[in-house]
């Protein structure tokens, strides 16, 4: 089987580093990753390395046209839209990204079609063009995707664009996406099997076995999660509920009800849009426990406690804003960088297992 392998590469932790402005802003570009290849049980698997970036986010490089160009790119389960600024953008948060030039690509193809999309940071409006879009050796010739003219909420994020992994019905621009391109077009040399998978099935990425969780319906990566617990004690999801598997999300997210009594438990306190707990108790503070197909899937204190540049400590649980009539949570970085996932398209589930 052929498969599009991301790892997850922890690197050394930038919370200090980049706590100046204009070093959370050059950081990536200065210290980009190459993609490689490299020979994997017997295959040729392109690895496209992903950079943890304070944690909160992991990026890794795409090229955009003819002779290509460079971006860094989150690479997001929640949404299903490639998009990178493009040189007609005048707002700040364009200027200072990497901005796709598109009259230095031989390749590139306009349309009259524009899109937006809301996100949990920002929002984006753009046009959809083609162009050729490379992730590590695998090359998708006039590939649809948006180039944005106007951005909100992403001038200080350190990444150009995002780079959607969802199903194709969740497309915002109603351009199919890469991999699904990618896995129908002719000449790619795809098996009908073909699955992307972060950090590829190696046993040597985790412990254990992989538990597979079938998602509630084809078309979102959303899966039933049974409850979540403190201490045998359960705290939300109490009659079950639904949970977003989102690499494109930095918190946990959930009810704002649900979140405050939580923050309540770990005896946080609000101050501005964030809660704190003392640094010197995180070490004692209790595992939030998610149980996920009738396994627990402990996140503890060191893991959802981050400092901020000041030194002081804060929770990473947030309100979900889209405020469903459902009990819904979404499960990114902090619960993510817990837990090897395999994102499997051909079978209509998720893999969890522990990292190492």
């Amino acid at each position: 089987m052929l498969g599009e392998r991301i790892p997850l590469r922890r690197v050394k932790t930038m919370r200090k580093t980049l706590s100046e402005k204009n070093m959370l802003n050059n950081f990536p570009k200065e210290h980009a990753y190459r993609l490689s290849q490299i020979s994997f049980r017997g295959s040729n698997l392109t690895i496209c390395p992903l950079k943890n970036t304070k944690d909160l986010v992991y990026l890794g490089n795409i090229t955009i046209g003819t002779p290509p160009q460079e971006f860094q790119v989150v690479f997001d389960t929640g949404s299903s839209d490639l998009w990178v600024p493009s040189d007609f953008c005048a707002i700040e948060a364009c200027s200072t990204h990497a901005r796709f030039r598109h009259l230095q690509s031989s390749t590139f193809r306009p349309t009259n079609k524009i899109f937006s999309i809301t996100y949990g940071c920002g929002r984006m409006k753009g046009i959809v063009v083609h162009d050729t879009v490379r992730i590590g050796d695998l090359v998708s010739t006039d590939q649809p995707f948006g180039l944005s003219t106007e951005e909100y909420g992403f001038r200080r994020i350190p990444f150009d664009g995002v780079l959607g992994l969802n199903y194709p019905n969740m497309s915002s621009s109603g351009a199919i996406p890469i991999f699904d391109k990618l896995k129908n077009e002719d000449g790619q040399s795809l098996s009908p099997n073909y699955v992307v998978m972060f950090g590829g099935v190696d046993h040597r990425y985790y412990k254990g076995e992989l538990n597979w969780v079938p998602l509630i319906q084809a078309g979102d990566w959303m899966v039933h999660m049974d409850r979540i617990s403190i201490e045998r004690n359960v705290i939300a999801c109490s009659a079950g509920c639904k949970a977003v598997v989102d690499t494109g999300a930095a918190f946990i997210q959930g009810p704002k009800s649900l979140v405050d009594n939580m923050q309540k438990l770990i005896s946080a306190t609000p101050r501005g849009s964030k809660y704190y707990v003392s640094c010197s108790a995180v070490n004692t503070l209790p595992s939030i426990i998610f149980t996920i197909n009738s396994i627990n899937y402990p996140v503890p204190g060191r893991a959802y406690i981050i400092k901020d540049s000041r030194g002081r400590c804060y929770t990473t649980f947030k309100e979900n804003q889209l405020s469903p009539s459902t009990e819904i949570w979404i499960l990114g970085e902090v619960f993510l960088r817990l837990y090897f996932s395999v994102f499997d398209r051909g079978n209509d589930r998720i893999g969890l297992a522990q990292a190492v």
